[in-house]
């Protein structure tokens, strides 16, 4: 048995799933550049593993390698992307409103988001149990667990959706978010070096 072929098969799948993974997602969000950059090493290493393979199909224990390592790559792409969490998110975020005078801590959000650098919009609705404000917040995909964060500490009944917009134009578009958000990406980055 050669172990050392068996490793390279599941890595090479592993590899190769990876890429894929991480090639579709810059096709989904429109890196014209990168989607192809990156389907030339998909494609070379996805070859060479195939081929590995093809030549011991004799060979259970390659073929497993070969199974296992595409299984490995699909949680490994997925984990990179998360990691990548490129694009942004938009929340919309559902609070009760309470009478006048008393303590309200869903009229606090918006302004305690605006301070935190996040464009939001504020709209007003009714519901079942009465009125509700219902804020529009763009954030970059990197700062998501932050922000519902933010907003439960300060709204623990909010109710929060969030989905990734395909495109989006005009508007405050988070210069300053984007600004604040790398510049903590960059603080993050040194603190994991030391």
């Amino acid at each position: 048995m050669n172990w050392s072929l068996v490793a390279t098969i599941f890595i090479l799948n592993a590899a190769y799933i990876a890429i894929n993974t991480l090639r579709t997602m810059m096709v989904v969000k429109h890196h014209h550049l990168l989607a192809p950059l990156l389907s030339v090493f998909e494609e070379i290493v996805y070859v060479v593993g195939l081929s590995m393979v093809l030549k011991n199909l004799d060979n259970i224990v390659n073929l497993m390698a070969y199974s296992f390592g595409f299984a490995f790559g699909i949680y490994l792409g997925m984990l990179i992307e998360e990691k990548l969490a490129l694009g942004y998110t938009n929340f919309n975020v559902t609070v009760p409103v309470t009478p006048e005078g008393e303590d309200d801590h869903g009229k606090k959000l918006p302004q305690a988001l605006r301070d935190k650098g996040y464009g939001v919009t504020e709209t007003w609705g009714y519901g079942k149990d009465g009125p509700r404000m219902i804020l529009s917040v763009l954030a970059p995909r990197n700062a998501d667990k932050d922000l519902i964060n933010l907003i439960q500490s300060i709204t623990p009944n909010a109710f929060i959706v969030s989905y990734e917009p395909t495109s989006f134009h005009g508007g405050f578009l988070s210069q300053q978010v984007d600004k604040h958000f790398k510049r903590r990406e960059a603080i993050k980055r040194k603190v994991l070096r030391k």
